[in-house]
């Protein structure tokens, strides 16, 4: 296991919510990624409530002046008491037009990453906007577009799923996380739209979620919840996953 990468067409499904939630529940060191060229950092004003300033992050490793590798190093932050270290996103939108060239060898680093135990999740926020870190969802071991079930969200993501089938969007090892299955549309009948495979999907729990996306204090057996139990199992078909999608490629060499 190595990068995954997390994004969405539109709305607000919880990509940031989710990609940190994964991080919290992945059974190895991760580095988590706020690769959004939106701005603002989720976490820091978000899980960390605006408590923990901003030491550094995707900016300045897209403008330092030394090695990539040695500043990845130097800016990622560990986030005590967990296996879980992070890279802190823009601060604002207009710095956007300095990030396409960092994203190919910010992808070669995340992916050498896994020879020092290390894994790594990437939210890529919502696709389409200038400085979409477009090659990081293209070199990620799965591309998971985070949806929720609604027409409103399928009609948005539709068009994305339609490059990717006619290779306009070099991104060949995709997948849905469907956030409220359900509500209305259930994974067979995303599949059947959009003709991308359901990884996993999360239960829409708003209380749940605050915890991770504002830092909310933890209700009654949230360890236990249904929130808990979908991340989980979205760990778990993750990585049966991609160790799926590398035993066809080893399987494709073979031949």
């Amino acid at each position: 296991m190595a990068l995954i990468a997390l994004a969405s067409a539109t709305g607000s499904p919880g990509v940031s919510t989710t990609a940190l939630g994964l991080a919290f529940n992945w059974p190895r060191p991760v580095v988590l990624v706020e690769a959004d060229p939106n701005g603002g950092s989720s976490l820091l004003a978000g899980y960390f409530r605006g408590v923990r300033g901003y030491k550094g992050g995707l900016i300045e490793l897209a403008l330092s002046a030394t090695s990539l590798h040695d500043s990845l190093a130097d800016l990622v932050e560990p986030i005590e008491g967990t296996d879980v270290s992070f890279l802190a996103g823009t601060r604002s939108y207009a710095q956007a037009a300095a990030l396409p060239e960092v994203w190919t060898p910010l992808a070669t680093e995340l992916i050498d990453l896994e020879r020092t135990g290390q894994d790594a999740i990437v939210d890529c926020g919502r696709l389409g906007h200038l400085g979409s870190p477009e090659p990081l969802l293209a070199a990620a071991d799965l591309a998971l577009l985070v949806t929720r079930s609604s027409l409103r969200a399928l009609s948005g993501l539709r068009a994305w799923a339609d490059g990717i089938h006619r290779g306009v969007l070099d991104w060949p090892r995709s997948g849905l996380l469907i956030v409220g299955e359900g509500q209305p549309y259930g994974a067979r009948e995303l599949f059947e739209v959009l003709r991308l495979p359901v990884v996993a999907s999360l239960p829409d729990d708003p209380v749940a979620a605050r915890v991770l996306s504002d830092g909310a204090e933890a209700p009654r057996n949230y360890e236990r919840g249904s929130l808990a139990r979908g991340l989980n199992s979205a760990v778990a078909a993750i990585h049966t996953t991609v160790s799926r999608h590398r035993q066809d490629l080893l399987k494709g060499a073979a031949r």
